[in-house]
């Protein structure tokens, strides 16, 4: 139990504490084959132009050589509704089950990969590899977003995408967290009140 009365700093070991992280759901699939979804907590977001993000996955996965062979895949983000089928597909190997029939997920069609998105994902994320970085426990994967599709159930009629109202789940030292409540938005420790954003953009 901590002690909010007393404050201190402990060192410890090097590890991966960098929390918190998303949880996201990896799908790809052989050609001919059945689809396979690999749960992923390290992924992150490496470039902006060229839309670029990464995946780190350990050789002894399942998903690991399908997607080393087929060079694509899909980052589906994991809702509050997803997250029990998110921690089955990172617990269970796909040589031994069916993830998506377990967990009564549907594969959908992506633009510009042959790897399936997950129909029930708010965001599937459409990757290409461009390279292998072998690493030690895990190697990365770098690759480039050909294409994003989206939920529009989270749409208005301006067209704007709500994706903070789908629940987005996060993982720390363990265990998985809905996206709480809202601190700020970007800028907002800079922003002078009163100033219209129209204002704040023919500065910039």
């Amino acid at each position: 139990m901590k002690n909010p009365e007393k404050s201190s700093k402990v060192e410890w070991k090097p590890g991966n504490m960098l929390y918190p992280v998303p949880a996201v759901m990896v799908s790809c699939q052989r050609e001919g084959e059945k689809p396979n979804i690999i749960t992923i907590a390290w992924a992150g977001t490496i470039c902006s132009t060229p839309a670029m993000l990464s995946i780190s996955v350990r050789r002894e996965r399942y998903s690991y050589d399908i997607i080393k062979e087929t060079g694509e895949f899909v980052v589906n983000l994991v809702s509050k509704d997803l997250v029990r089928a998110a921690d089955y597909c990172g617990v269970k190997s796909g040589r031994e089950v069916d993830k998506f029939a377990q967990m009564k997920l549907t594969p959908c069609a992506l633009k510009h990969v042959k790897a399936p998105g997950i129909e029930e994902s708010p965001v599937c994320l459409a990757c290409k590899v461009v390279e292998v970085k072998r690493l030690g426990s895990h190697d990365l994967f770098l690759a480039e977003i050909l294409g994003v599709t989206v939920d529009s159930r989270y749409m208005d009629e301006k067209n704007k995408f709500h994706l903070n109202e789908a629940g987005l789940v996060s993982y720390s030292h363990g265990e998985y967290f809905e996206q709480g409540k809202k601190l700020g938005s970007f800028g907002y420790s800079v922003r002078k009140s009163g100033k219209s954003s129209a204002g704040r953009r023919k500065r910039r």
